[in-house]
């Protein structure tokens, strides 16, 4: 649990900012400044740059974080997703409570270092978010492209497969949606893999939600999404099988008698998305061959 936000560890007042927190070692490294300009004047590799957000990668010290910066999303964006009956992302807030809630379920993903929230309307709010950097892990789209080239073993595929489809019913179970949850976003403990286990962390919380009771409609778009992500590596209808045996928890005739519409209807969102990808360019096309 190295990688987590303890649960005492949540927010204190501070007099420029919403809400703040900050770990031991940035509070000192930042002592007497104000944290929103010192986070918004890191600098520092850049993996992604759209408009109202920016994720780098930064050297603090002798330690490597993840830092993501929030501009405020403006009111033109906010109307579109009033107008298409969702919730915008503001900010920060979504990924902090994600990370502290996941540790307090016992559920791996980067561990919280600082978190602040800068005054002002829902619109123009600034927010960051600054998480370590999982180091010795690596994405599950990686560790599987790489089998187009050199084929796992048997016990190496399905040993990936239980552990995505226990990961996702215990992420699912406390009530969390990921609203993009593909491959590339679950991340294997290397040192595990090493030693012939999965262990698995997630991360890119940024669009996270939790609800007391997961509507179905969320539910199939997560789980859509990591079929989707999944489609080039050649899946087997056992192994899907497999998959809704395990993330049920329950026999799979009594699933799919119960639920068999539910799955049908997350396959057809899944092929969906990957003809789109097919379209774009964005997929291999291994699964329409």
């Amino acid at each position: 649990m190295n990688n987590l936000v303890k649960p005492a560890e949540r927010l204190k007042p501070a007099s420029r900012t919403r809400m703040l927190f900050l770990n031991a070692h940035i509070e000192q490294l930042w002592r007497e400044k104000n944290p929103l300009d010192e986070a918004f004047s890191l600098q520092g590799e850049v993996f992604r740059d759209v408009p109202g957000r920016r994720t780098m990668r930064v050297q603090l010290g002798s330690s490597a974080y993840f830092v993501k910066l929030h501009y405020g999303v403006g009111w033109p964006e906010i109307f579109k997703n009033w107008l298409q009956l969702k919730w915008p992302v503001l900010g920060a807030t979504n990924e902090y409570e994600a990370c502290a809630g996941l540790f307090d379920v016992g559920i791996r993903a980067p561990r919280l270092v600082a978190y602040g929230v800068s005054h002002g309307s829902m619109a123009r709010r600034r927010s960051f978010i600054i998480t370590q950097e999982l180091a010795g892990f690596t994405s599950l789209e990686e560790i599987t492209e790489a089998w187009h080239a050199t084929a796992p073993t048997a016990k190496q595929r399905l040993a990936v497969l239980v552990a995505v489809a226990k990961f996702a019913r215990a992420f699912h179970a406390q009530g969390y949606i990921h609203r993009d949850f593909y491959i590339c976003h679950l991340l294997s403990d290397d040192a595990a893999m090493a030693d012939g286990r999965v262990d698995l962390a997630v991360l890119d919380l940024h669009r996270a939600r939790q609800f007391a009771e997961i509507p179905q409609r969320w539910l199939k778009r997560d789980l859509a999404a990591l079929l989707f992500s999944s489609m080039d590596l050649d899946l087997s209808k056992r192994e899907w099988l497999r998959f809704i045996r395990l993330y049920a928890g329950r026999p799979l005739r009594q699933e799919l008698s119960e639920q068999g519409a539910f799955w049908q209807s997350v396959l057809h969102r899944a092929e969906r998305l990957y003809d789109e990808g097919l379209r774009k360019g964005t997929v291999q096309g291994r699964y329409r061959t």
